[in-house]
């Protein structure tokens, strides 16, 4: 089945094998090659930029700015758009999603995961937008300028979005830009559903009510999200999956127990793909792209309809997109 992810952090992966572009990557769990041999729509590329002294995630031997990081994924997004261009296509909103899935080419949209890179200036929105940025991930695991991350702290869980966060949330909004929340504290959920007039999401977020990983959401925050026409998307990260957080395999069935509560809470609207691939660790039923169909065939045999697979693997992102860029 064709299917739009939300999140892979395919680009840092790159980085660390020393590669150019992303057509053919040995040991990752997403390349553009397997892209198309497992039938994907569109895949969102996450330029992830985390504010840790850790330079052995990109294989740096020190840790470079965030603007400086931020560049060389981008070159790498550029590299592979030109390598690839008989594969795989720029998509900046729907229209062009449109275009090249005519065409027969898999769409790819660009993000960043961590607004700490806008250092604070509306401006520097912008300019994101301008190299083609169409999703932010507000926060990662650290404050930034936008607010303050989950936490298993509950007063540091409360603190939500700072004045530039509310502010950025609303130009982003006005540009085209969709605003994620996943990785953002719980405080700042509530901040960016009373701010926002468009749909946002929670691009790689499972259910609290199942995995207690603070990094999910609440039965309450789905159904804010649905109210606002938003989407989560499943993620394959054990501990976003299981109750027993020590249990570090990612297992189908437990996919589709997400999806099934997203549906009873938030509605068949509200539930979409982010598999946070190159991105998680444990082991995997769903080792990589190319073995996506398995989870389709889950939900199926759980009863889900045809019409209904296809808006969680393709449509619900697809309105999205349409109505926030």
């Amino acid at each position: 089945m064709k299917y739009i992810d939300m999140h892979c952090d395919t680009l840092a992966e790159a980085l660390v094998r020393k590669q150019k572009t992303v057509r053919k990557l040995k040991g990752t769990m997403v390349d553009v090659e397997r892209l198309q041999r497992g039938e994907a729509v569109a895949q969102f590329f996450a330029m992830f930029l985390p504010q840790r002294n850790e330079p052995s995630w990109f294989g740096c031997e020190t840790m470079p700015d965030l603007s400086v990081l931020m560049e060389k994924m981008y070159e790498v997004y550029r590299n592979t758009l030109t390598e690839c261009s008989d594969i795989l296509a720029p998509a900046y909103n729907s229209k062009d999603l449109e275009k090249n899935r005519r065409e027969g080419k898999i769409s790819a949209f660009l993000t960043i995961e961590n607004g700490e890179v806008a250092e604070g200036k509306i401006e520097n929105l912008q300019k994101f937008y301008d190299m083609g940025v169409r999703l932010v991930t507000l926060t990662w695991n650290d404050e930034n300028c936008f607010g303050f991350p989950h936490s298993k702290n509950r007063e540091e869980m409360q603190r939500g979005l700072k004045g530039f966060g509310k502010e950025a949330v609303s130009c982003m909004q006005d540009l085209g830009m969709i605003v994620d929340v996943s990785h953002l504290s719980d405080g700042g959920f509530y901040d960016v559903a009373d701010i926002a007039k468009k749909p946002f999401v929670a691009s790689h977020s499972n259910c609290r009510e199942l995995a207690p990983a603070t990094r999910n959401l609440t039965d309450d925050m789905i159904r804010i999200l649905a109210e606002h026409g938003g989407v989560a998307g499943i993620n394959f990260e054990p501990t976003f999956l299981n109750k027993n957080q020590e249990d570090k395999l990612s297992r189908v069935e437990r996919m589709c127990d997400h999806v099934e509560h997203f549906i009873h809470i938030g509605g068949v609207e509200c539930v979409g793909i982010g598999t946070d691939f190159d991105g998680i660790s444990g082991q995997f039923e769903i080792e990589e792209c190319t073995q996506m169909e398995m989870l389709f065939v889950a939900l199926h045999k759980r009863g889900l309809s045809e019409d209904i697979l296809e808006k969680i693997a393709f449509h619900n992102v697809e309105r999205v997109i349409r109505e926030g860029m």
